[in-house]
């Protein structure tokens, strides 16, 4: 197996395991919320939320991880550059859009928040 093959398989695989991820996330999260537990049904739909929303971000990181292998292995021109590079930003702004709707806050603002859990800003 040369190293072009074994780059090409490792980028599928990357993309198979981020595609896997977000679909056995969406899986799991329905089944959490669908089976029958107490509590208020806003309090599962939050949760179910969540879940999912954890699944998606695992997923585009993963999925982030095989565009850049494939990019940088295959075609290193500045054209793929670019594009990867746009595909980067997309998929980190609904990361950021997805950590602030799951956790209330920038990823960012999170190390201000561990050193002063009183800050309400």
């Amino acid at each position: 197996m040369s190293v072009r093959e074994f780059i090409e398989i490792s980028g599928t695989a990357a993309e198979v395991a981020g595609v896997m991820l977000i679909v056995g996330g969406l899986l799991v999260a329905s089944a959490r919320y669908l089976l029958p537990r107490a509590g208020v049904r806003a309090e599962r739909l939050a949760r179910y939320r969540q879940d999912l929303g954890r699944a998606i971000l695992l997923g585009l990181e993963v999925l982030v991880a095989a565009d850049i292998v494939r990019t940088v292995a295959f075609t290193p021109t500045m054209e793929s550059v670019q594009v990867l590079a746009v595909i980067v930003a997309i998929r980190t702004f609904l990361s950021w859009s997805l950590a602030l709707e799951l956790e209330g806050h920038w990823p960012w603002q999170r190390a201000v928040r561990e050193s002063n859990p009183s800050s309400t800003h």
